[in-house]
Formats: structure tokens, C-alpha cells, sequence
């Protein structure tokens, strides 16, 4: 039996819409791509949605359309793909990192105060794993020290702080990867309710240009194909019953699981609506085998796992280089202790229960 850490969930109707692209000669961004934004934005509850080229761009073109540049300072997370802090390297400020909460594996909202300096322009909070960070807290701090929040939405399509999906609090950028809840192959995609954010971001995606061959300022060629767009428009109506199935695999899980010594499964915070990215564990060492070889007991048994991350960004050597010392030593910890599991909508009942007996085998193999 092999269960995958991940599985692209692409059916006819997918199929059907890049047919139909493609038979249209309109390959490029074009009708598919607006009306793609269109729906994101109805779906995440605000005014507008700009589409690019990857999550990557998304938060790169996001930082520029806020007006963040050389020499500003924007607080962010340790333990995420390191996309979050290089775009903001790409704007020439500099990323500052806080520690993240042992429990949610999110940013610490009570530490960010202490790294606001006279530099310091926006708060990057990471919506790691598919659960949102304490926006209620970040906004709070934000508005007190007058920041803009730039929220890393790459992992959390559908996910909500209290009544609200993340995405809509501040500027939001997704990714649409072929791992992610949904997908467009490759893509990604901004969110506001800021009118000029948005002027702005049309702008810089497309060469700086808004009339074909005049530049109105230093772009870059970050647009989203019609190809890309028409996955997306399917994926999204399926989008929902997506997050359920893993929110339900993610339960099982969880329940099948939480009375193993030394296996912490992952909390949802009760302000929350975790869409399970990924499933993370901690594995302690009250577990008795290392989290390294209970990764090689699993994927000796065909169980696709994956550390989602073995080094914080500032422990990085591009950032040690940098001149980055380690001052987050929760980050550090966990970065030691978490591995993911399959969680994707694709699993069948077999495939859960046969993670749970293997996941039992390894705790019982050190008794």
C-alpha cells in the first residue's frame, strides 16, 4: 500500500475547462484570469483579487503595492518556506523574526511588540499549516503602531479567524501550487479592499504598464495564464468540499493518535477553521524514537511524510550570511519535532487506518 503525502485532486472538469482555453487561441491572462479574480475575491470576502504567476510573486508584488522598499523592516515568522522572508528581501527591506507560538506553530502575537523599531512598516503574519494566526492581536498592534499587515495566505485557502477568512484582514496572498488545497498548477493570488493596492499590483504584475506598451512604472511579468485560471475557477467550487475531507481526515487522525506517548497532534485554536494544509505532529522525545526515524520507519512502509521545516529561515546559511543569529529558540525546537502526515482529500479509509497502525508500531517498537 502507498499513501502519498500529497495528491493533486484534477477531475473533467478541470480537463474540460483547459480544453476549452485552449480551443479559444486566448492562452495568456485574458477573460479567464478576471473572471478568476472575480470569484477569489466573493470567495475570501473582499473588493478585489489580483492573479499571479506563484505565491511567490503574490507576496513580492503585495509588499511593493503596500510601498515597502529599502530600508523598512517587516516582522514575520522563522518556521515557514523561505518564499516568506526572500520576498521580502526582494523589496530591499529586511525581514524581522519573531518567534512562533509552541502550540499553534504561528507567529507569537504577545513578542511582536517588542521587535517594532522606527523601521519597521508592516507585520507579515504566516497562516502556517492551514490555520490562522491570532489576527485579532496582530491587527490590534498594527493599528496601534500604524503597520500595514500583509498576511502569508499561501497555506490557508479557506481559513478563518473568528468570523472572518484569512485573506481579508489585511493584504492577502495565496499560493496555488499543485500541493496546496487548491490549485491552478502553478499561481498565486493577492486580496484587499484597497482600491490603490490594487491599481498598484495590475501594475507592477504586468511591466508597470495599464494601455499596451506604455510603462508607467518598473514592473515585472508575473500574470497568471487563462490555463491557470480555468483550473482555478473549477477548483474553487470545489474548494470547500475539499477542506472538509481534510478536516475530517485531520479528526480521525487526531483521535486515533492523541493518546500515543510522545506524539503531540496538531490544536486548533477555538477562533479558528483549520484547513489542514498539512497534518503536523510533534514527535518528543518521550516518543522514544527520533522524529528522523520514525520518518524512515514510515516511508520504508510507503507512507509519503515530509518535515515542514527542518531549519528556521534565520538559521538558513544564505541568512546566517546575512549576519542572522538565532534568537527564536521556540521555532528552533519545533523545527526538531514536527513531520507531517497525509492528510489530502484523496485518502481513503484504508489509507488513514493504515497510518495509524504504522504511526502505533513505532511507538510499541520502543516499549
Amino acid at each position: 500500500m502507498k499513501v502519498n503525502i500529497a495528491q493533486p485532486q484534477i477531475g473533467q472538469e478541470e480537463i474540460k475547462a483547459v480544453t476549452e482555453v485552449l480551443k479559444s487561441g486566448m492562452l495568456a491572462q485574458g477573460p479567464k484570469v478576471a473572471e478568476f479574480e472575480e470569484k477569489f475575491a466573493q470567495f475570501i470576502g473582499v473588493r478585489y483579487a489580483i492573479a499571479t504567476t506563484s505565491g511567490t510573486t503574490a507576496l513580492h508584488v503585495a509588499l511593493l503595492s503596500a510601498g515597502i522598499g529599502p530600508g523598512d523592516e517587516v516582522i514575520t515568522a522563522p518556521l515557514t518556506f523561505i518564499a516568506t522572508a526572500n520576498a521580502i528581501l526582494y523589496t530591499g527591506a529586511r525581514p524581522v523574526f519573531v518567534d512562533i507560538d509552541e502550540v499553534t506553530f504561528n507567529i507569537d502575537s504577545e513578542k511582536i511588540k517588542k521587535s517594532i523599531t522606527k523601521k519597521t512598516r508592516a507585520i507579515m503574519p504566516v497562516h502556517l499549516y492551514g490555520q490562522s494566526a491570532n489576527m485579532t492581536k496582530i491587527i490590534s498592534v498594527a493599528k496601534k503602531h500604524k503597520l500595514t499587515v500583509i498576511e502569508d495566505a499561501c497555506q490557508a485557502h479557506g481559513a478563518r479567524w473568528k468570523e472572518k477568512k484569512v485573506g481579508s484582514f489585511g493584504v492577502g496572498a495565496f499560493s496555488f501550487y499543485p500541493t496546496k488545497n487548491m490549485t491552478t498548477g502553478e499561481g498565486g493570488m493577492i486580496t484587499t479592499d484597497s482600491k490603490e493596492i490594487y491599481e498598484k499590483a495590475c501594475l507592477i504584475r504586468a511591466h508597470g504598464s495599464k494601455v499596451k506598451y506604455y510603462h508607467d512604472i518598473l514592473g515585472y511579468n508575473f500574470r497568471l495564464t487563462d490555463i491557470g485560471a480555468a483550473i482555478g475557477i473549477e477548483q474553487l467550487k470545489k474548494l470547500p468540499r475539499f477542506n472538509k475531507a481534510r478536516q475530517k481526515n485531520a479528526a480521525f487522525l487526531s483521535k486515533k493518535l492523541a493518546k500515543i506517548a510522545g506524539l503531540i497532534v496538531p490544536h486548533v485554536d477555538k477562533n479558528a477553521e483549520h484547513v489542514f494544509h498539512q497534518y503536523t505532529i510533534r514527535i518528543t522525545p518521550e516518543f522514544g524514537l527520533p522524529r528522523d526515524e520514525v520518518l524512515k520507519k514510515l516511508t520504508e512502509a510507503d507512507i509519503g511524510t515530509a518535515i515542514f521545516y527542518p531549519l528556521p529561515i534565520n538559521e538558513q546559511k544564505f541568512y546566517r550570511q546575512m549576519g542572522y543569529r538565532s534568537k527564536t529558540p521556540i521555532a528552533e525546537k519545533l523545527a526538531k519535532e514536527v513531520l507531517s502526515l497525509p492528510v489530502h482529500p484523496g485518502l481513503k479509509q484504508k489509507d488513514l487506518e493504515y497510518i495509524v497502525r504504522v504511526m502505533r508500531n513505532c511507538a510499541e517498537s520502543q516499549k
